[in-house]
């Protein structure tokens, strides 16, 4: 399959532009389609569950296989915050290491479910970004607070609010070095390029399918290193989340030896056709060919913001940034509103204007955002001499 093959398959590019991946993936006829099949399997055979629970489990291998890891390594959650709680109930902070490590660059959720274990013991340290550099997350940073006593370093790949790429392979070394896990928040980022959970040594993973995996909400993944699986039990748990739920016991609780272990209830089964649906459709193009067709894009739409003068907040080094670029506006949500009016999907945090790249944007999407920002100026932010 080719880029311009892929992008044929999202009917909204017939209407808008779209660069909005990094709050909702556009929507497929695949996916559409893959919806379509859930009812009907509904609709012909009344509660077909395991014709249902065949499409979990194969959803659980294609996405092991996308991330390099075993299918018995991933739990299929129904969000990130399912999977980071999950873990976190699962360690405890009572003993010499009951450090959590958070950077500044962390969506809400994660470092929320971390707050909240301080009631269990945890002690909470943060990783600043420098004064001098507000938007970028050095491993300086995490270097000054990870010590002895840290038990987990939790840390986004990709930042929400300005499109900072963490140097993931560098912090797993640095904390596995001074004894502490690292839980990698993948959100921001899986489906845009290529990812080997085993080659970059994380300990724990989340991520989900609404945003660069191209399907919906309700539908998320937990990846856990095979060797700490069997090492892990945790309290939130579910009928799932034992060796046989359909035993349905009362009396007594097991755990799988895999990380279906992290499950809890009932599976998100409409979402996980759309799931294999996308997931399938970014095999036939290939995750290496995702992640040059957003680096293309990416390098040229921060070149032309910044030839034009723009306050651009995300790194200009490639090793640096994800698929999303902001510029600073100085009234974030009018600006998104001025583009929708011009039929370009956009999304803001704070005054952050958002512009997020997948393999189904090109170039012509590109020109066609700075051409707006250049027509809408007066609501943007100027880069300092």
């Amino acid at each position: 399959m080719t880029v311009d093959q892929f992008r044929a398959r999202f009917p909204i590019f017939r209407r808008r532009i779209y660069v909005n991946s990094c709050s909702q993936g556009a929507l497929s006829i695949d996916v559409d389609e893959a919806m379509r099949a859930y009812l009907d399997s509904w609709h012909d055979h009344g509660s077909p569950w395991e014709m249902w629970v065949e499409q979990v489990e194969r959803l659980r291998a294609r996405f092991a296989a996308s991330i390099g890891a075993g299918a018995d390594e991933i739990a299929v959650v129904p969000s990130a915050s399912a999977g980071i709680n999950a873990v976190a109930s699962a360690l405890t902070f009572d003993g010499p290491r009951s450090g959590v490590v958070i950077g500044d660059f962390e969506f809400p959720t994660m470092a929320q479910i971390w707050l909240a274990q301080v009631r269990r013991g945890a002690a909470i340290r943060r990783a600043c970004a420098p004064a001098e550099s507000p938007d970028t997350l050095p491993l300086a940073s995490y270097d000054a607070v990870i010590d002895e006593r840290t038990l987990v370093v939790p840390a986004t790949h990709v930042c929400f609010r300005n499109g900072h790429k963490t140097d993931i392979a560098g912090l797993v070394a640095l904390a596995h070095d001074r004894g502490a896990f690292v839980f990698l928040d993948d959100y921001q980022r899986t489906g845009a390029g290529p990812l080997d959970v085993h080659a970059l040594g994380v300990d724990f993973m989340v991520t989900g399918c609404l945003k660069y995996l191209l399907a919906a909400a309700g539908i998320g993944f937990l990846y856990v290193r095979r060797d700490l699986i069997e090492r892990l039990e945790p309290t939130v748990t579910g009928w799932f989340g034992r060796v046989d739920p359909f035993a349905f016991r009362i009396d007594a609780i097991d755990w799988p030896a895999g990380a279906s272990r992290f499950e809890t209830g009932t599976p998100p089964v409409p979402n996980a056709y759309a799931a294999v649906a996308a997931l399938e459709l970014l095999d036939r193009l290939g995750y290496e060919a995702v992640g040059r067709q957003v680096e293309h894009l990416t390098a040229r739409y921060l070149c032309a913001a910044r030839d034009a003068g723009c306050a651009v907040r995300t790194p200009a080094a490639p090793d640096r940034r994800g698929p999303l670029v902001v510029v600073q506006s100085v009234d974030g949500p009018a600006l998104v509103d001025r583009l929708a009016a011009r039929g370009i999907v956009a999304s803001c945090r704070g005054n952050g204007l958002r512009v997020a790249f997948h393999a189904y944007n090109d170039a012509g999407d590109v020109d066609a955002v700075v051409s707006a920002l250049a027509a809408e100026s007066a609501l943007l932010e100027r880069r300092r001499a």
